[in-house]
């Protein structure tokens, strides 16, 4: 069944991939459709506030729908949103394809985590859950500079044609690799109403909608910014790009450990570096070399982020996961939609250098979140640690 695991695992990297393809790609889609970098930026706000919508409406909508069949829906839709994208004559093209791409992002999301404790025993669920989540970690870290490296060789066009192969691979491999998976108990309007109620978990997702309107407000821009502030050749950004996914690999396996042990302490190291980057990247990042140096400070900061968010999360809502984690995709989606949107309007009006101050400024207010993070106990396996809420958060719930 770690097969199945990996299947969806890989399915999620596509689908957080094809949500942030277009970040190294804006320079040369703007320039080729006739529009504003500014105005190319609402490829990633579209999808976006779909998904947002769509990891919410969809798991409600589908009932007991077998899962496998819903996976494979998605991922087919996925093949052809990306197909439309490639083959787009004009903007308006390219934007009605990214709206499919949101309905998928979205519905693939929502039910992934879910899938864990279908697939594996009991014991292996917290394994499977670093994995499946993984993809969302290697998406953001990895995706979009491997994206951008094609786009430099094959054109942006050729980018989306290679999301379409991805699509189609993971397709296939789900059809053959997971089993039937009805689904268990659906996902029911009550249990979300009754987690905005659970005040650990609400400033988790104040946390997660800082941090990721400020992060992606700046990182859409970041292949502009890399040119035009740093003076790097549109060659060197690719690489570039993929440096600052290495790092963020790096900086998701360092602070794994340290998350499950202390989630706010942790997440508070990675806001006060992520918002020395963003802001010391227009002052000092003037030349390739520093411009390069505070982007792979960046990455590892960023790269950071996500699992520090998830263990959060889940610790905040264990017997609830799904609902949780449905209002998290949610929050996380529209976090990104609208910083993205926002930071579109900002570079526009006054440039790429003013939209990572703002950015900063807006990770710097996750510190006012941290002291409501969940505290953790060690499981009986020390390799899985267990998150849990705070005592009189526990006691309220009782």
């Amino acid at each position: 069944m770690w097969l199945g695991v990996l299947t969806v695992s890989l399915g999620i990297f596509s689908m957080i991939t094809a949500e942030q393809l277009p970040v190294g790609l804006l320079p040369s889609m703007s320039e080729q459709l006739g529009v504003a970098v500014g105005t190319a930026g609402l490829t990633v706000t579209v999808p976006g506030v779909v998904a947002a919508f769509s990891s919410i409406g969809l798991p409600l909508a589908v009932g007991r729908l077998d899962r496998r069949a819903l996976l494979a829906v998605l991922l087919a839709v996925m093949a052809v949103a990306s197909t439309v994208s490639a083959l787009a004559t004009n903007f308006g093209v390219l934007l009605a394809s990214r709206l499919l791409v949101g309905v998928t992002i979205g519905g693939f999301w929502a039910i992934a985590g879910s899938l864990a404790v279908r697939l594996v025993p009991g014991p292996s669920v917290p394994r499977a859950l670093v994995l499946i989540f993984g993809g969302v970690g290697a998406a953001a870290v990895l995706g979009v500079p491997v994206g951008t490296m094609i786009g430099e060789l094959l054109g942006w066009r050729g980018a989306f044609w290679s999301l379409t192969g991805l699509s189609l691979a993971v397709l296939a491999a789900a059809l053959v690799l997971l089993p039937p998976l009805p689904a268990a108990e659906p996902v029911r309007l009550r249990a979300l109403r009754a987690q905005t109620r659970n005040p650990v978990l609400m400033a988790g997702i104040a946390a997660t909608a800082l941090l990721i309107a400020g992060h992606y407000g700046a990182y859409i821009f970041v292949s502009p910014a890399l040119r035009d502030v740093a003076g790097v050749g549109a060659a060197a950004v690719g690489p570039l790009l993929l440096g600052y996914g290495i790092l963020g690999m790096i900086g998701n396996a360092a602070a794994g450990s340290r998350a499950s042990r202390a989630p706010g302490r942790t997440l508070a190291s990675i806001v006060v570096v992520l918002a020395a980057a963003l802001v010391l990247f227009p002052l000092l990042g003037t030349t390739p070399w520093t411009g390069a140096a505070l982007l792979l400070l960046w990455g590892l900061a960023y790269g950071a982020a996500p699992v520090a968010l998830q263990t959060w999360i889940l610790g905040a809502a264990p017997d609830e996961a799904e609902a949780a984690t449905a209002i998290y995709c949610f929050v996380f989606n529209l976090a990104i939609a609208l910083g993205a949107l926002a930071s579109g309007l900002v570079v526009d009006a006054t440039g790429v250098r003013s939209v990572f101050w703002i950015a900063a400024a807006l990770v710097l207010l996750v510190l006012l979140t941290v002291r409501r993070a969940p505290a953790t106990r060690p499981s009986a396996d020390s390799r899985s640690p267990v998150v849990e809420a705070p005592a009189q958060e526990r006691t309220a719930r009782q």
